[in-house]
């Protein structure tokens, strides 16, 4: 990689690793792209050099988390589409509250009011997140894991709505909702049964 487009990722990431301490720490709504520019030490035509508008920088920060928990269930090959599906719920929690609140209701706004989404993200977060499920399943019927009649796309919609509850409670009850906790019991007493059904017999 050359010297310039090394420094280019470097000062994206810069830019990144400043708003994503500013938005924990604030309502994303109060912030503006000179904070962010000012707390990343960058000019703010060079912010603009990478970013449209300041809700980008959101995106940008979500998007790669939850391809790393795509990859590493894909890496778990020993694992049934049960425990797949935990570790999916219990890492995308995870992720989120270690982000914290603030970055939680932004991301949440953000699928409530899609119009304000970046028009430039060719996957909104909702339905970045279904399609993830959506293959997920998809891939356990071809494999013969889950029966061929599985209604796939019913059981992304439930699961999804329980994911997004999750966020939406935890930000609701200003963090005292765990959510941690919650998709254990989800795991245990939701998920389970709800697909017992449509597990093959192999």
């Amino acid at each position: 990689m050359s010297t310039r487009k090394l420094n280019a990722l470097n000062t994206r990431k810069k830019i990144l690793n400043a708003a994503v301490e500013l938005i924990s720490a604030n309502k994303f709504e109060n912030l503006t792209v000179d904070d962010i520019t000012r707390s990343a030490n960058v000019a703010k035509g060079t912010f603009y050099t990478y970013f449209k508008r300041k809700e980008d920088v959101v995106f940008e920060i979500c998007r790669p988390l939850f391809a790393k928990i795509e990859q590493r269930m894909q890496n778990m090959t020993d694992k049934g589409i049960l425990e797949r599906l935990c570790f999916y719920f219990e890492s995308f929690i995870e992720e989120v509250e270690r982000y914290g609140v603030n970055m939680c209701r932004t991301w949440v706004k953000e699928v409530i009011d899609p119009e304000n989404a970046p028009k430039n993200f060719d996957t909104q977060k909702l339905e970045y997140d279904m399609t993830m499920l959506r293959n997920i399943l998809t891939t356990a019927v071809e494999n013969n894991e889950l029966k061929q009649d599985t209604p796939v796309e019913i059981l992304v919609n439930i699961i999804i709505s329980q994911l997004y509850g999750m966020m939406i409670c935890w930000c609701m009850s200003d963090t005292k909702f765990e959510p941690k906790e919650w998709t254990k019991t989800f795991g245990e007493y939701q998920l389970k049964p709800l697909l017992a059904p449509y597990l093959a017999d192999i």
